[in-house]
């Protein structure tokens, strides 16, 4: 049985010196990013601790009602999204 001739395939190459990654090192976070980031978190935790403490003693607190969970959670979440970009 004859044997069949190889093939030279073409290859597509890309230019290595185009898809080599880099590594960016980032600065660390600053001071001021840190404590607004941990006052979010914190804020949220007072609120809702204040809310269920003392909501009947505090007017504008008992008007609001259920939109207390939502501010106090709100405030704890916006702190929680900003860990993602702390180095």
């Amino acid at each position: 049985m004859p044997k069949s001739k190889v093939r030279k395939k073409t290859g597509y190459t890309l230019d290595p010196t185009n898809r080599t990654p880099v590594k960016v090192k980032a600065a660390p976070s600053s001071t001021l990013y840190l404590s607004v980031m941990f006052g979010f978190m914190l804020l949220g935790l007072v609120y809702l601790i204040v809310y269920y403490l003392a909501q009947d003693s505090i007017g504008w607190m008992a008007d609001l009602g259920a939109w207390n969970l939502l501010i106090g959670f709100g405030f704890w979440i916006i702190g929680l999204v900003m860990t993602m970009k702390w180095r």
